[in-house]
């Protein structure tokens, strides 16, 4: 689950994290009131979308100007002038794709002098199952961006958590960073508190670009994206309490709320399987014919009738969806489960899209005798290869109909 900035900097707020006063405004009327609890005399206001390169990002509608998502504002009036064209705009950013977000919400923070801008992030390192840091001295820009082009520049260690934070780690990034005497101190301090908050909250990613040392000699996180473990949300109400659920694709919100893995892709073709391996193989073998998926759809090993329906539901309200095809191997998953499930679905909300359906495993024979009985126009597949042939050639066929 991502958040927005402001409520990042929030919650890094609580574990003594330094970060700029800003106020979120969510109506353009509040705009005075949260300039008025801000020092001044110069404020940033930042659109809030769960996108990336919002500074370069460019607006759709013409009164909205042409100068980003970020702004900076000289004066009271200035700001709120802002606020009025960035609110219910449309952003394109490089990570939003030519849709863009629109901006329902406006952050509102005082200017920082900036001397100098590092990158640091957070985020879990699956190789060595450890919180890893990664900290360059080119904050500001796009960390890919450095990869490419500097990558002696980026310094990346772990911390073993037998251990936990140790100054150790805080004195790596002090170097990593070129600091020294104060700022080396300071650089200890917010490493730890930044692995403080990032283990206590169970995030996943943790990113500050840029991490900022002010003209007068202090380190700011100027900017902050966090997102999370969604497996652990139970034990953090407050952080799920935070999900804006207008920043998240519709279908993926549903799915969500039936457990099921869902995520949407821009081809035509529905995918529905069990295991997220046996997913991948789908979607790579609908492209090695020619086409592309429309979702990633794993129903998970212990499905029920009710999840299949609703996984089924959501494949359709897809608009882009001309073919749908079911692989399910059934091991702990029932086949049968699966065919009730898909004949429940097609009822409810029809069906005017080719199917395939290819099952194997548990009960394969009692699955295969449902769909046979349900007298729906499915089309039987006899395995994988054989399954997204299929496919492929019925939704061509039915575009060229």
């Amino acid at each position: 689950m991502n958040i927005h900035e402001y409520q990042a900097k929030s919650l890094l707020r609580e574990f003594g994290v330094p970060v700029p006063n800003g106020v979120p405004v969510l109506k353009a009327e509040d705009a005075e009131t949260a300039v008025k609890q801000l020092r001044g005399p110069v404020w940033v206001v930042k659109s809030q979308i769960h996108a990336g390169g919002r500074g370069k990002g460019k607006f759709k509608e013409p009164e909205a100007g042409d100068k980003g998502g970020v702004r900076l504002a000289r004066s009271a009036d200035e700001a709120r002038q802002f606020v009025r064209e960035m609110l219910g705009k449309t952003l394109v950013t490089v990570q939003t794709g030519e849709a863009g977000k629109q901006v329902n919400r406006v952050y509102i923070e005082d200017g920082s002098l900036i001397d100098r801008e590092f990158y640091l992030s957070m985020l879990v390192d699956r190789t060595t199952a450890q919180v890893a840091f990664v900290v360059s001295t080119e904050g500001g820009m796009d960390i890919e961006e450095v990869a490419h082009s500097h990558p002696e520049k980026i310094v990346t260690f772990s911390v073993d958590p037998a251990t936990g934070i140790m100054p150790l780690h805080g004195r790596r990034v002090a170097k990593a960073l070129g600091l020294s005497g104060d700022l080396a101190k300071q650089a200890g301090d917010l490493t730890e508190k930044l692995y403080r908050a990032f283990v206590g909250k169970d995030m996943a990613m943790l990113e500050i670009n840029p991490l900022i040392v002010t003209q007068d000699g202090k380190l700011r996180c100027l900017d902050a994206k966090v997102s999370f473990d969604d497996n652990a949300l139970f034990r953090h109400q407050d952080v799920a309490a935070l999900r804006d659920e207008t920043e998240e694709d519709a279908k993926e919100v549903e799915a969500s709320k039936y457990d099921l893995n869902y995520i949407t892709l821009d081809g035509t073709i529905g995918c529905m399987v069990n295991g997220a391996g046996l997913a991948m193989a789908t979607m790579d073998i609908i492209k090695l014919y020619g086409e592309s998926p429309a979702n990633f759809l794993d129903v998970g090993g212990g499905a029920t009738k009710e999840k299949v329906t609703a996984a089924f539901k959501i494949i359709t309200a897809d608009p882009n969806v001309k073919g749908i095809l079911v692989n399910i191997f059934g091991g702990i998953m029932r086949c049968d489960v699966i065919a009730a499930g898909v004949v429940t679905a097609v009822r409810d909300v029809g069906l005017t899209v080719p199917l395939v359906v290819r099952l194997e495993g548990t009960n394969v024979e009692q699955g295969k005798e449902i769909l046979a009985e349900s007298g729906l126009n499915v089309v039987s597949a006899d395995d994988l290869d054989d399954a997204a042939q299929k496919i492929v050639k019925a939704v061509r066929q039915q575009e060229a109909a």
